[in-house]
């Protein structure tokens, strides 16, 4: 079984990044960020100095997690600026033999308004194509973005958008309401969410947490894996039984949430200790499915 995580949450640089990977015993890592950077705007000097350290180290990016349609950008954006992002991503995942680009379907627009959705379907209608042409595939996340409304409006891209595959996050429903179900909208079940949707899922992002407090659109709080409220073991042992062979990338932002940092710097040894833990306690999770 593939197992992998985005290592910039165990520390800035690539360095500790890939040895937070080995010290798991693990040879696969989910590339998102260096220095600070996103992979796919880091200079061409730099990314080519981290291409050639990951070869050294025997590091496979199995995951390149791109800002492509992501939850800060709207859909009224430039979409001049994605099509460079993708100009950009494509010859770095040819240098680093890594074939899924993590995508997203833009921000949400506030519930009731319009939220363009025939333009949300062009261009990732262009994004998708741009990417099977290089011979890469393009996997949408359920996230703070048009597609995480709720299972019902993934699966509206995916009968849009022909080639589109899915990387199922499964903190990510836990906090995110269920705009397909009648008011008041409830949190989304994420076991729910995956049933509606697995044939299409490629890659998963392990992650756990619980509901949020009232008025709130942030979990409570971020969990190790199977202690919150994501419906994570259950969820598995579902993957398991219907033969998913896909990847698993842990995201576990107990000790880092990047979008939610206010520019202050993390504790970094914190991080680094609590996704070592958080990867172990993941394999040991895994184990323990009957």
């Amino acid at each position: 079984m593939q197992l992998s995580g985005f290592t910039d949450e165990a520390g800035k640089d690539l360095a500790t990044q890939i040895k937070a990977t080995k010290q798991l015993g693990w040879k696969h890592l989910s590339a998102r960020s260096i220095d600070g950077t996103n992979i796919h705007e880091l200079t061409e000097e730099d990314f080519a100095k981290a291409a050639d350290q990951l070869d050294e180290a025997g590091i496979q990016v199995v995951e390149f997690g791109s800002l492509i349609g992501n939850w800060a950008k709207p859909i009224t954006s430039d979409f001049d600026m994605t099509l460079a992002e993708i100009d950009r991503a494509i010859p770095r995942m040819k240098r680093l033999n890594t074939r899924n680009v993590r995508i997203m379907s833009y921000a949400m627009e506030p519930w009731g308004e319009d939220q363009q959705d025939a333009e949300r379907f062009r261009r990732l209608r262009e994004i998708v194509k741009r990417f099977a042409d290089a011979g890469l595939l393009a996997v949408h996340e359920n996230c703070q973005n048009y597609g995480g409304f709720s299972a019902e409006h993934t699966l509206r891209l995916i009968e849009e958008v022909p080639g589109l595959k899915l990387l199922f996050d499964t903190g990510n429903p836990a906090f995110t309401l269920d705009r397909s179900k009648a008011e008041p909208y409830p949190w989304q079940d994420a076991l729910e969410f995956y049933r509606a949707v697995k044939e299409h899922v490629v890659h998963v992002h392990i992650k756990d947490c619980l509901n949020p407090p009232e008025g709130s659109t942030e979990p409570s709080k971020y969990t190790m894996p199977g202690e919150g409220q994501a419906r994570l073991v259950e969820t598995l042992k579902e993957m398991k039984a219907d033969g998913y062979t896909g990847g698993f990338a842990i995201e576990p932002h107990v000790a880092t949430v990047f979008h939610a940092l206010d520019g202050q710097e993390p504790d970094w040894q914190q991080c680094y200790d609590s996704f070592v833990a958080y990867g172990k306690a993941f394999e040991d999770l895994l184990g323990k499915l009957d």
